[in-house]
């Protein structure tokens, strides 16, 4: 939540610099106030365990989100009752005239096939040519991470030799980041994954910036410079036992070669209870997430297709949504580089 300090106050422009979120009294007096709204695009077989590890982290935030779920409609889902998709979920078409806040599009076990061999990839393509004019901003995670990534900026899939597997170290790459405000230099992140992405592609797109970043596991946390997109390759909502769960599934079916979980039974003895190392972070990022959206996106939600085209919604641009206007059309501008990305090479 932000806070509102008097007009005029020094501590503003420091504030300001660090991107903290801080509002005249005048400002905060006139703010007009609403819940957030979400919609989660579940690709997980196994539904109501993703839904509760989302929701899970969701509810952490102070702020009243009312949240949809969405299917595709081109894969019939067997790991989960039908009752429950026909009560809960709906397919696109029963959201094409609704705007969103946020969209958060899950993980799939699809890793190991090329993009368009997934039965639902021209739905997800859609999907997000949807959300690109109808919501403010989208957290992906994991294979929806790479799939974005691939259909709107061209970063391909890297296959792994060996899955990645377990909880690795990433390392902070800008402190002053909305999205890891608050971040150690240092955070743990699960992952599970046969795959990767191509850092030159990332590395040569100036959308795309990198937030945190891990000698084992490659980026963890990246996101477009306006923060409309967010991309977690690594899994912050999985449960302390999901990894075990995961490990003791492979075991059981007697595969061959099954990854030992890295860095997360203590001294790898898988008798012993895991350590649940990343809550904290992972609590942390949603919030972060969610503020942000809450802080940024417009109180009329039929104004994002406007504002996005008009290049009016985004913290990398020199203005933001002045809280005292809400029709959209008043904009006030920060000093400086106002809420820009800072380059470290400038720090110092």
């Amino acid at each position: 939540m932000p806070i509102t300090i008097p007009q005029g106050l020094p501590a503003r422009a420091i504030l300001d610099s660090e991107r903290i979120f801080a509002l005249d009294n005048a400002d905060a007096i006139q703010q007009r106030i609403r819940p957030l709204r979400i919609v989660i695009l579940n690709l997980m077989p196994k539904k109501i365990e993703t839904e509760t590890q989302i929701l899970r982290l969701i509810s952490k935030s102070p702020i009243q989100v009312d949240v949809d779920f969405m299917k595709t409609s081109t894969h019939e889902s067997t790991h989960t009752d039908r009752d429950h998709l026909l009560k809960f979920y709906e397919n696109l078409s029963s959201f094409e005239d609704n705007y969103y806040d946020g969209l958060v599009v899950t993980g799939a076990p699809v890793e190991h096939l090329d993009f368009q061999e997934v039965d639902y990839w021209d739905e997800f393509c859609t999907i997000l040519d949807w959300a690109s004019s109808h919501v403010f901003s989208t957290m992906y995670l994991c294979w929806g991470a790479m799939a974005a990534l691939y259909q709107r900026y061209g970063v391909r899939k890297v296959q792994e030799e060996k899955k990645i597997f377990g909880v690795f170290p990433q390392y902070l790459q800008d402190e002053y980041c909305f999205i890891t405000n608050g971040f150690d230099e240092i955070i743990l992140q699960p992952h599970s994954r046969v795959a990767s992405v191509n850092e030159q592609d990332i590395a040569s797109n100036p959308a795309l910036q990198v937030l945190t970043w891990g000698p084992q596991s490659g980026p963890g946390l990246l996101a477009t410079k306006d923060f409309s997109e967010v991309f977690a390759l690594g899994h912050w909502e999985y449960g302390k036992w999901t990894l075990a769960e995961e490990y003791q599934r492979d075991m059981s079916r007697g595969l061959t070669n099954v990854p030992f979980p890295t860095n997360y039974f203590p001294h790898d003895d898988p008798n012993r209870e895991p350590l649940f190392a990343w809550r904290a972070h992972a609590n942390l990022l949603w919030r972060n997430w969610l503020n942000w959206v809450y802080q940024t996106t417009p109180y009329d939600l039929r104004e994002v297709p406007q504002l996005k085209a008009e290049g009016k919604l985004g913290t990398d641009r020199k203005y933001r949504r002045s809280p005292a206007s809400p029709r959209g059309d008043e904009y006030e501008a920060f000093a400086g580089d106002g809420y820009g990305v800072i380059d470290h090479a400038d720090k110092g």
